[in-house]
């Protein structure tokens, strides 16, 4: 059977057709560009993001030339937007995962926090969907349902009003250990009597569409991160994988236990399948293609094509910390800036681009150690994905500063191909996920070049330049 699987993203939406050999019959992408506001919101226009789903599939369909059994959608994980559930119509723009304008609703549950956290395993953050749930409910509309935007797209294709269980973890409003809604959370966050979608396994159909042709079953639902999970095989405790795409997101999975972070990871669902039920400990860097993205608009580069070309061997001492929409695991601190620090009269545009991706790569390193932390063991590699992985340049900076090797991902569409998998085991119900992910082997590996001794000293000048450019006299997560 051919699957098509849906990567619902926040710079575009991708649309693949997968063979039940694991062949790659097509491939369709659309780009999306949010809006950003001054006071860090974040928006994306619902209308343009279904067109890109649906333009997407087809087109992707039309040139496979073959029939699909099934669709599975992987998504932005904790995005929102509110809309009519008897009409499918959007009330309210999507309040992008980015969007921090509920630091405000955090703020007012902070006496609440370490309840929060406890119960499900995440920060309290705005970063999560609950907390721009409340925000939207105070400053846009009380009308409708209020969602992630998988329930929308899935309610748009078979009328079907769902979540899954790896969206449903990333929302601050379900316990962690049952997997199920919590109305004290709801009740915390304004969100009390609120209709909540059902709650399904990552292996549930959830109905039909004829939305790309031909009828075709819609299952396999999950959140974008976890789907990449998948693709690269993390299916046991000790694995991990890190995503280069808007942000840079590691994710290790953990077993069958959930493991809450002592140093400011989170915690959530990494995949429920044939009724078992995995977790993984996540940690996210904001800004990363944002950041290249920056780059760009500046004309230091006319794309991401040029960074290796471009950055210097060298960054001569200059260091960027981009935290263009502040600093997330392990700081938790939306208050946070961009900055850079040791530049000259001397240092150039080379030099900049080298320092942008250095910075990129040393939070990440951050990353890795909180990871190792909190698994109480050392990973033997990062698997890695995304569009930034074509950046030999910034492959090789995180296997240095990580001290890790760095597995790349053969594939620029590790999430479809996860959300693929989902769809296979969704339709059939005699095979596991490992049959339908089959075979896994990295395209490159970076080994690390730096001693021990150099890493060390980058990241602690790093690592001061990214404390020293926090404001004063504010929360840390981590105290």
């Amino acid at each position: 059977m051919a699957v098509l699987a849906i990567d619902q993203g926040t710079s575009g939406t991708k649309a693949l057709v997968v063979a039940d050999d694991g062949q790659l019959l097509s491939i369709a992408e659309t780009p999306l560009r949010p809006d950003y506001f001054d006071g860090g919101g974040v928006e994306q226009d619902p209308a343009a993001l279904l067109d890109s789903v649906l333009e997407t599939g087809r087109r992707a369909i039309a040139q496979a030339g073959t029939p699909v059994s099934a669709v599975s959608v992987a998504n932005q994980g904790e995005s929102v937007l509110a809309w009519d559930r008897e009409s499918g119509r959007p009330l309210s723009p999507v309040i992008v995962w980015q969007d921090r304008r509920a630091d405000p609703q955090c703020l007012a549950l902070a006496p609440d926090r370490r309840r929060i956290e406890q119960r499900t395993g995440l920060v309290l953050d705005s970063y999560f969907s609950a907390p721009k749930m409340s925000w939207l409910r105070d400053n846009i509309t009380r009308r409708g349902v209020v969602t992630t935007t998988d329930s929308w797209i899935v309610h748009q294709l078979t009328g079907a009003f769902v979540t899954d269980r790896t969206t449903a973890s990333r929302s601050l409003l379900a316990d962690l250990d049952d997997g199920g809604w919590d109305a004290e959370l709801l009740e915390l966050f304004g969100l009390g009597g609120e209709d909540m979608p059902e709650i399904v396994d990552n292996d549930t159909i959830v109905g039909s569409t004829d939305a790309f042709g031909a009828s075709m079953a819609v299952g396999g639902l999950i959140v974008d991160q976890q789907a990449s999970l998948l693709a690269q095989h993390c299916l046991t405790a000790g694995t991990a994988k890190c995503t280069f795409g808007t942000g840079v997101f590691l994710l290790a999975h953990t077993g069958a236990v959930p493991v809450r972070s002592g140093v400011g990871l989170t915690s959530s669902v990494a995949s429920t399948i044939r009724k078992s039920t995995g977790y993984c400990l996540d940690g996210q860097v904001y800004t990363a293609a944002s950041a290249v993205r920056w780059l760009q608009d500046l004309g230091l580069i006319s794309g991401p094509r040029e960074l290796d070309s471009l950055a210097a061997a060298d960054s001569a001492g200059a260091k960027c910390v981009p935290a263009f929409a502040g600093l997330a695991a392990p700081w938790w601190r939306s208050d946070a800036t961009a900055s850079f620090t040791g530049m000259t009269l001397s240092t150039g545009r080379g030099q900049l681009i080298a320092a942008v991706l250095e910075g990129i790569a040393a939070q990440t390193a951050e990353l890795v150690d909180a990871t190792i932390f909190d698994l109480g063991h050392p990973l033997s590699s990062l698997r890695v994905d995304g569009g930034l992985t074509a950046s030999e340049r910034l492959m090789q900076a995180t296997a240095d500063l990580t001290g890790l090797p760095v597995e790349v991902y053969p594939s620029v569409h590790a999430t479809a191909l996860g959300a693929a998998a989902c769809a296979r085991v969704a339709w059939e119900p005699s095979i596991s996920i490992e049959e339908a992910l089959g075979p896994r082997a990295p395209a490159r590996v970076h080994e690390p070049r730096w001693s021990r001794e150099r890493a060390t000293e980058f990241r602690e000048q790093w690592r001061a330049a990214a404390e020293a450019n926090l404001p004063r006299g504010v929360h840390d997560v981590r105290s």
